[in-house]
């Protein structure tokens, strides 16, 4: 399937292309939104990271089947839409460059809490859940990112579903992948901490919405 034909973006001086062909994966991917992550202290809003988020080319019809015809700002306080685009049958590929420096430790233990959260929640967190998230910290606890470095995770639903985890020093996308982990809720999770309900960034779950609003009405208008 073709992908569509959308345009990069830029967060905070870091581009990112429309499309990537990402480690752990045969296809290319397209860009379906993007956003900083960042924090309130005190008076100031303190930007961390910047979150680009891809996806497979048959997300569209699959997303579009049950969302087209919903405005950029119906779809970005619609949690089931977000929960779709987690939970769909279609690869995803997940960018975190570093605007702020971050050890992997201080990442992955932020990560964790947040994915723990997500499963106690839904009532589903399992010793394989616990076990998962112990394989995640042990692929960062060495690991550095200075500004502009990258993690990387491709998230495929095949079999029993996988996290790819991958490195970049330069926000190039590497071949190899650093590490892959076994877990299908561990790699859900990870993508809906970014844009689920409590998501860390609303602006990349905005910047999603608004794509794929109008990609979905490229999709109804080619029906029609």
């Amino acid at each position: 399937m073709a992908l569509p034909c959308v345009t990069a973006l830029n967060i905070e001086n870091n581009i990112f292309p429309p499309t990537v062909k990402p480690p752990g994966s045969t296809h290319n991917f397209f860009l379906g939104g993007a956003g900083e992550r960042g924090l309130q202290i005190q008076d100031k809003f303190v930007k961390f990271t910047a979150i680009a988020i891809y996806l497979q080319a048959t997300a569209v019809p699959y997303l579009a089947d049950k969302w087209k015809g919903k405005s950029p700002q119906e779809l970005t306080e619609t949690v089931p839409f977000f929960r779709d685009i987690v939970t769909g049958p279609f690869e995803k590929f997940m960018q975190v460059t570093m605007i702020l420096p971050l050890t992997g430790q201080q990442y992955s233990e932020k990560v964790s809490e947040n994915c723990v959260a997500i499963w106690k929640s839904l009532g589903i967190y399992t010793d394989e859940e616990a076990k998962a998230i112990d394989k995640f910290v042990s692929v960062f606890k060495d690991e550095t990112f200075p500004p502009g470095s990258s993690i990387l995770f491709t998230v495929s639903p095949e079999g029993l579903g996988s996290l790819t985890i991958s490195f970049s020093k330069d926000g190039s996308i590497p071949e190899v992948a650093s590490a892959v982990i076994e877990n299908k809720l561990l790699s859900q999770a990870v993508l809906e901490s970014m844009i689920g309900a409590h998501g860390v960034s609303p602006a990349a779950k905005q910047s999603l919405a608004t794509r794929l609003s109008e990609l979905f009405k490229e999709v109804g208008d080619a029906n029609n």
